[in-house]
């Protein structure tokens, strides 16, 4: 028997993003440079390897962003500790909508997400760190 999937990805994006603060591009621009905002990328390894970084920005994958996030996991992270806003993105906006409803639901404060992710920062001039393609490790 076929899976019967009630619930798609643009019911919970939709679902998240009607419950937590979001910034345009522009504005996380602004924001980050700001020393109590922590701008959170949460895009898997390789894309980062592929396409750049924003500067100064944090790196938890999605995958880890529960267990880095709680004091009580092995894996926590202690930036996450920090009274800072967190502001997280992805490559377009939906990973990091649900992250940012995750990192909500388990009680990190402030957080939001960008808009458009880091394709809508590349596209309003934000700064971007070149992958390193020369090869070296």
């Amino acid at each position: 028997m076929p899976q019967q999937i009630t619930l798609g990805y643009k019911a919970l994006v939709a679902a998240a993003k009607s419950e937590i603060k979001e910034y345009t591009a522009s504005e996380a621009m602004e924001l980050a440079r700001l020393a109590d905002i922590l701008l959170v990328d949460i895009r898997d390894p390789r894309e980062l390897a592929r396409v750049g970084k924003i500067p100064g920005a944090f790196h938890c994958p999605r995958g880890m962003i529960e267990f880095w996030i709680d004091p009580e996991s092995p894996y926590f992270k202690p930036v996450f500790g920090e009274d800072r806003t967190f502001v997280f993105f992805c490559a377009g906006g939906m990973r990091s909508a649900l992250a940012t409803k995750t990192a909500q639901d388990m009680g990190l404060a402030p957080v939001a997400h960008i808009i458009g992710g880091f394709d809508a920062w590349k596209a309003a001039g934000g700064p971007v760190e070149k992958p390193d393609t020369s090869g070296a490790r």
